[in-house]
């Protein structure tokens, strides 16, 4: 597997409150989080540096086989622990009073994958030219929308889009959403906060993630481009791993 990671400030904020991380933490897995923070001055910088820790240490520490029935509910336990760390921490301090993070993640082998994810952060899979979204965002706009009471075009442009219903560290319990997936040579999974989904139309990023590209770092700075070309009004975070058998395992990182 080969990954990648990008994060950039953009144009108009002066805090990146987004977080990122990628690993091969090896037995064949591969894994990464991207989290956006929110919250008052500088508060969700900490919530998604907070919940990126934790996650990278559980994901990092993952040894059951994928396969396995349980390792859906060990995702849900190992969110559930950074959701404990972000509340607590926001609730002895009256400066992070209120804090939170969206957050979305991934854990891989060679053949499935579990994706994770509460609030609008997303991931996405590319599979012989057609991308699909994995993950449904947890925003008000979006259940207007899949009740039947929002055009999509309305939902594009509602000045309220960016209200989440679902957030991780807000409140003491959550419920996380979490689905398998089949991964298989040649995919490409993107994980990516709004500042670009939000920017960036799905067919500009299909054409970005569908490049013949064999270096990743090369497309996460593309994707990041592209969201700079369409205002950069919100930090903007890519995390991507590519399935290649061929590729030998790399060191990851985090941003």
């Amino acid at each position: 597997m080969k990954t990648a990671m990008r994060s950039h400030v953009g144009k108009v904020r002066q805090i990146n409150e987004d977080r990122a991380w990628v690993a091969l933490p090896g037995n064949g897995l591969a894994a990464a989080v991207v989290a956006d923070g929110m919250g008052g001055h500088k508060a969700g910088e900490v919530a998604s540096e907070l919940a990126v820790e934790s996650l990278s240490r559980s994901l990092s520490a993952w040894t059951e086989p994928l396969a396995a029935e349980e390792t859906e509910e060990k995702l849900r336990a190992a969110v559930r622990s950074a959701n404990a760390v972000v509340y607590e921490t926001a609730s002895g301090n009256e400066a992070y009073s209120n804090m939170g993070t969206t957050v979305v993640l991934a854990l891989l082998n060679e053949s499935e994958g579990l994706i994770g994810h509460i609030g609008d952060s997303r991931a996405y899979r590319l599979r012989d030219g057609e991308l699909r979204q994995l993950t449904e965002d947890h925003t008000l706009v979006n259940e207007l929308a899949r009740s039947g009471q929002l055009s999509p075009e309305e939902a594009a442009r509602h000045p309220r889009r960016n209200v989440l219903t679902r957030a991780l560290g807000t409140d003491k319990e959550v419920e996380v959403d979490v689905q398998r997936i089949d991964w298989k040579p040649g995919d490409r999974l993107l994980l990516c906060s709004d500042g670009l989904s939000g920017l960036v139309e799905g067919n500009m990023i299909l054409g970005a993630l569908a490049e013949p590209r064999d270096d990743l770092e090369q497309l996460a700075d593309r994707l990041i481009s592209l969201a700079l070309l369409a205002g950069g009004d919100d930090n903007v975070t890519v995390a991507l791993i590519e399935y290649d058998a061929q590729a030998a395992d790399g060191e990851g990182g985090s941003a």
